[in-house]
């Protein structure tokens, strides 16, 4: 590998390794600002799922570009990532909501009560 490459390489590992961190600093920010379980919910799932993300896609470019390893292990758990947290977010605030939690007083819409009312009403529930 030329000695540009490599400078682009290392430059381009430490772009995404910071841009993970400073996401998942704002995702514990938005976990200690939001006011109920749902924006926090989705502060955590959305925001330090990329940061996740994007720190292993760094890591396995690293370890690519200088020492020619490819790791599967980190390719299967970025998958995995992508493909869990979301559904997992999603289900924890589907779970919240129909247990009862309120939502915030600043909250304006809620777009599920009325799925569930026709659901209840559909099911005799």
């Amino acid at each position: 590998m030329s000695e540009t490459a490599g400078m682009i390489g290392e430059w381009l590992v430490a772009a995404l390794i910071l841009l993970g961190a400073v996401l998942c600093a704002v995702s514990s920010f938005g976990l200690i600002r939001m006011p109920d379980v749902y924006t926090r919910s989705h502060a955590a799932t959305k925001s330090s799922t990329l940061g996740v993300m994007s720190i292993l896609l760094g890591a396995f470019l690293y370890f690519l570009l200088m020492h020619q390893v490819t790791s599967a292990k980190m390719l299967l758990a970025i998958a995995f990532l992508f493909a869990t947290a979301p559904v997992a977010g999603h289900m924890i605030g589907r779970a919240a909501y129909r247990s009862g939690v309120p939502l915030s007083e600043r909250s304006v819409q809620d777009d599920l009560a009325k799925k569930l009312r026709s659901e209840n009403k559909r099911t005799g529930a």
